[in-house]
């Protein structure tokens, strides 16, 4: 949490949403707080709802918003400004200099992800839940660490399998893929030349 904090500080998160004009026209709304919120909801274990992350912000805001309120704060701004926040997290991390001189014989570094959001029920007919869980849809997510660059981004149901949007081939070339507890194609990435590494 410290080192979070240091890397972004309050006044950091305020300015920048200011910049992109997140808060032009809601100035009630705590920045800070919903950053906090959004963040450690996502990593507070799989059940990720976005009445959750209502909850955890009005835990801590002076003021509190209603779930249409926070509905109506989901912008494609805001969207844009936490892009930024993570590439601003990963310039400040990076440290070139100290890398093994292992990582220079890959050209990229791969990042696949897929996450599960909680969703209401009327998306049910859309978004086919696993069993009797609530639906879902997952966000199947692609970066290139090295560029800092999204290569792929989907949305699909959470049934839907993260290897069959993780399509391995000539492209995985030299290149350093992590991923977290996904299954994909290991034929095909022998036949890349890729190495891998997996969190279980």
């Amino acid at each position: 949490m410290r080192r979070l904090t240091t890397l972004f500080p309050s006044e950091f998160l305020e300015e920048h949403a200011e910049e992109l004009g997140v808060v032009e026209r809601d100035r009630n709304l705590q920045i800070p707080v919903l950053v906090w919120a959004l963040v450690f909801g996502f990593a507070a274990g799989e059940s990720r709802t976005l009445a959750g992350f209502r909850r955890s912000y009005n835990s801590t805001a002076d003021e509190t918003i209603s779930l249409g309120g926070f509905y109506q704060r989901l912008t494609p701004m805001l969207a844009k400004y936490l892009r930024d926040l993570v590439e601003h997290g990963l310039d400040e991390v990076a440290v070139p200099d100290t890398v093994d001189a292992d990582i220079g014989r890959f050209r990229d570094v791969m990042i696949a992800d897929g996450t599960v959001f909680r969703l209401h029920e009327f998306l049910s007919d859309e978004f086919q839940a696993r069993h009797e869980e609530q639906t879902g849809a997952k966000l199947h997510l692609l970066h290139n660490a090295t560029d800092q660059t999204i290569e792929r981004i989907d949305v699909t149901d959470e049934k839907t399998h993260d290897s069959t949007l993780f399509k391995t081939g000539s492209w995985l070339q030299g290149r350093l893929v992590l991923f977290d507890r996904a299954s994909v194609d290991h034929i095909g990435l022998e036949e890349a030349s890729a190495w891998m590494r997996c969190k279980a």
